[in-house]
């Protein structure tokens, strides 16, 4: 056991009760100094929640400030709404908390500069809670394009393929922001998922960055359908005309010269999947069906017999797995997206025990969450080219 860090948890909807009754009252080293959020009925469930894991009851609020004007609170995670993550990080850096921040997109790329801005200015770490870069598969296939096992990367794809129109559809029911999102947005507006594990394979800020992007949607048809057939007595969302895209693409341009392709995907009916893909010049990984096709091996002599040998990634396992999983499975996996969650926590309470910097820093937030404003811009222009800041201000080049 480390030293106890006392943290103040700001947002208790589905993500963050989900995080607190999974992960959060498990890990020995935290203690819950205070609990926030809007509704005070969420407020007391989370309350009780930690009463019920054996835990002292911590001090509820429906006023955040109340937990940042709190000197026995070392750090806050936020699980607010997506348009308020980023104000509420700066407020806690400038008390003095380290900050754990939930993914989303941001609103516009000066909310992204203000965040950087206060970082250089606090020194006080902010992290992205980017539990995705934290998977199995994602770590495996970072541990091998760094020992070279695919050659010089070329291309990358990731996508947030999900249907979410249930989830959307009665967003006002069950307190949830993404429907006003999908009302009157039109974008990219999940990126940290998918981008997040190939900004590590990229080393986006660390020797490379991204240059450009432009982003298309298709038409809104999606959630329009589904309310008049699941929802038809919802007579203001069936005159409601939604704004986002069933389908976004967005392609990004990198200064070392590789390409990525982004997909959001989450108004339609489909199948769960992230579309992780990283192509080299000695193979490739493709999340859909599991495989790992490495130029020379007896699978890949004969390309149009390719599909017997879909579903092989356990094969590499052995060699290959991240050393972090493989402590992992050793000791027990736990709950939380397939163990993933417990991973970031980890990290991210780790770097507060240790007052050091934490792995997925402010500039990383500020690339991938500028995605989301930047190609709602491009969209927006008919899918022309927008320039993606450079927020480290050329330290990407020499950052480590």
């Amino acid at each position: 056991m480390g030293k106890k860090i006392k943290l103040g948890l700001i947002g208790l909807g589905g993500r963050g009760m989900g995080l607190l009754k999974l992960v959060f009252v498990h890990h020995e080293d935290v203690e819950f100094a205070a609990v926030c959020d809007v509704y005070e009925d969420r407020c007391q469930e989370a309350a009780k929640a930690v009463e019920e894991a054996g835990r002292p009851r911590p001090l509820t609020t429906q006023n955040y400030k109340e937990i940042l004007a709190m000197p026995e609170v070392d750090a806050v995670i936020l699980c607010t709404s997506w348009e308020n993550h980023l104000n509420i990080a700066i407020e806690a850096m400038e008390a003095g908390k380290y900050v754990g921040c939930e993914v989303g997109g941001a609103y516009s790329v000066q909310e992204c500069w203000k965040i950087v801005e206060a970082y250089e200015r606090t020194h006080v770490p902010v992290m992205l809670m980017e539990n995705c870069v934290y998977g199995r598969d994602e770590m495996m296939v970072y541990n091998m394009a760094e020992q070279g096992v695919l050659g010089t990367i070329v291309h990358c794809e990731g996508g947030y393929k999900h249907d979410l129109r249930d989830e959307v559809a009665f967003g006002r029911e069950n307190r949830h922001y993404r429907l006003d999102n999908y009302i009157h947005r039109n974008t990219e507006n999940y990126p940290t998922h998918e981008l997040g594990p190939i900004a590590k394979v990229l080393h986006i800020n660390r020797g490379n960055r991204m240059l450009t992007l432009t982003s298309m949607a298709s038409k809104a048809a999606g959630l329009k359908e589904y309310i008049k057939n699941n929802k038809a007595d919802d007579e203001v969302l069936m005159n409601t005309e939604f704004h986002q895209g069933d389908v976004v693409n967005t392609i990004i341009t990198c200064a070392n010269g590789e390409t990525i392709l982004l997909t959001l995907d989450t108004t339609l009916p489909r199948y769960y999947s992230r579309g992780f893909t990283v192509q080299g010049t000695k193979g490739m990984y493709f999340e859909d069906n599991q495989s790992l096709f490495i130029d020379g091996e007896e699978h890949a002599k004969d390309h149009f017999e390719w599909k017997k040998h879909w579903g092989n990634v356990e094969e590499y396992r052995e060699k290959y797995d991240h050393p972090v999983w493989k402590k992992y499975m050793e000791e027990g996996v736990k709950e939380g997206h397939g163990g993933m969650d417990w991973l970031v926590f980890c990290d991210f309470i780790k770097s507060v025990q240790d007052q050091t910097d934490v792995p997925i820093d402010v500039y990383d937030l500020a690339a991938w969450m500028s995605i989301s404003a930047l190609a709602e811009q491009s969209i927006a222009l008919g899918g022309q080219p927008v320039a993606i800041p450079d927020f480290t201000n050329g330290m990407w080049i020499k950052r480590k």
